[in-house]
């Protein structure tokens, strides 16, 4: 049995995910001096983490309900 988190829950994870991941990332670039590409690849790493989450169905967004599932299209 693989662990789910809900729709809902999987909203409010990557919600508070992105707003955690953006504030590390312009804390550490306040902090250090880092260039412009290191930033992009650590935005880009923190993305690829989602993604993978999502793939492993670990994560199952709803996107609060904002778009319409394939499995709802194919009921109607």
């Amino acid at each position: 049995m693989k662990i789910r988190l809900k729709p809902l829950a999987s909203d409010i994870f990557i919600s508070v995910y992105v707003v955690i991941s953006l504030f590390l990332r312009f804390l550490a670039e306040m902090k250090t001096q880092i260039s412009a590409a290191n930033s992009i690849v650590i935005g880009f790493c923190f993305v690829v983490i989602l993604w993978v989450l999502i793939r492993l169905k670990f994560l199952n967004p709803n996107w609060f309900g904002l778009f319409t599932s394939n499995d709802q299209t194919n009921k109607n």
